[in-house]
């Protein structure tokens, strides 16, 4: 069964925007879905188990909610990811630093704009890459370069530096040193670093270190950005719940900026931020759920025949196979060999042209869905 699988992305608006990459998942769900069990979506990394019940609870309460609230948050929501990045992470920043974000999807979106980055601007994005980096950059009309190394750039001036650790899509966790070089690189030009963290409590078999913890900047902020978000953590993905933190007068600019453009976060949302990331419990025993998916998908997915490579946190696991000749199997071939067991996985291209020949597989699936995963594997 053959898809247009190779269709032009072309540009979606002025912007030079791609197509939305999910929509040409289309025909390969249609496949899985005819599978007589039904699919298995492992495509998306959009959470599936309970919201918390304290969560739940703390939206219900704050439900009555008449008037506008803070776009800079409450004392409690501040106080409350203070709290946490110091007891889970050994990160120490003022609640007066935390901004709380929608998600943090449109933080990365709107990000090099809210910097001022604009036309003759570079911003350095990972080498394989969530695609709304270089959405953000192609809005502020700069111009993308996505590497994972350190760069001698040209002239250009290059305001903003993204890194992304536990990597989405590959789960590779960026290692102490490497970070260090990062922001010294940065800070000799005045660049700010914007670090993704939004998998950083999802360590398997490496613990992600943030970009403003001590050993990687020294004790100093500056110039630096951790964003952050609930959805993974604690399952808030429907509730569209992140926070930004880091260099005071960054997070002082965004706050301002933010204040004009209407980016708040809803106060019944607020509250549920606060009393999820003050529940350390339900935190490990979501953590659990996904270990011991992945325990099952992992050896399951190696038995098929692909190879998994780095994974070593976050909800996904990064996966490759090799065909005859050993060169990679094309990753919409890959894609379309998994959709013929019932089972919807994300190609690698997605993420860059680094991802050829790879593919994505989500561990946000309920139990009963990832054995079905596994039986159709085996």
């Amino acid at each position: 069964m053959a898809f247009g699988a190779g269709a032009d992305q072309g540009s979606a608006d002025r912007y030079g925007l791609p197509d939305f990459p999910w929509d040409r998942l289309a025909p390969y769900k249609a496949l899985a879905q005819a599978h007589p069990d039904g699919i298995v979506d492992l495509s998306v990394g959009t959470p599936v188990d309970p919201v918390p019940a304290v969560a739940q609870a703390a939206l219900a309460a704050a439900a009555d909610s008449p008037g506008y609230p803070l776009t800079h948050g409450t004392a409690p929501l501040r106080e409350a990811v203070a709290g946490w990045l110091a007891r889970r992470h050994g990160v120490a920043v003022d609640p007066k630093d935390v901004l709380p974000t929608i998600g943090s999807k449109e933080l990365v979106a709107w990000l090099p704009t809210l910097l001022g980055v604009g036309p003759g601007d570079t911003v350095v994005i990972p080498e394989l890459a969530y695609p709304t980096y270089d959405v953000g950059v192609r809005l502020a009309r700069a111009r993308a370069h996505a590497t994972d190394g350190l760069l001698a750039l040209g002239p250009e001036r290059t305001p903003l530096v993204w890194v992304n650790s536990p990597s989405n899509p590959t789960g590779r966790v960026l290692p102490v040193e490497h970070l260090r070089k990062v922001v010294a690189w940065a800070r000799e030009r005045g660049a700010v670093v914007a670090s993704d963290e939004c998998y950083i409590s999802l360590g398997w078999d490496i613990e992600p270190v943030s970009i403003l913890h001590p050993d990687v900047c020294e004790g100093s902020h500056e110039g630096l950005l951790a964003v952050h978000s609930l959805s993974k953590r604690s399952n808030l993905a429907g509730y569209r719940a992140g926070f930004v933190t880091g260099d005071p007068a960054v997070v002082s600019r965004l706050l301002e900026l933010r204040k004009h453009l209407g980016m708040i976060v809803p106060a019944p949302v607020q509250a549920a931020v606060v009393a999820a990331l003050s529940d350390d419990e339900h935190e490990r025993e979501q953590r659990e759920r996904y270990f011991a998916r992945r325990a099952r998908l992992w050896p399951a997915v190696e038995a098929a025949g692909w190879r998994i490579e780095h994974s070593s946190a976050g909800l996904y696991l990064w996966a490759t196979r090799t065909g005859p000749d050993g060169e990679h199997c094309d990753s919409w071939e890959q894609v379309r060999m998994l959709a013929e067991r019932g089972v919807l996985v994300a190609p690698g291209d997605f993420y860059g042209p680094a991802g050829h020949g790879h593919i994505r597989i989500a561990l946000t699936a309920s139990d009963e869905r990832v054995d079905a995963a596994v039986t159709r594997l085996r």
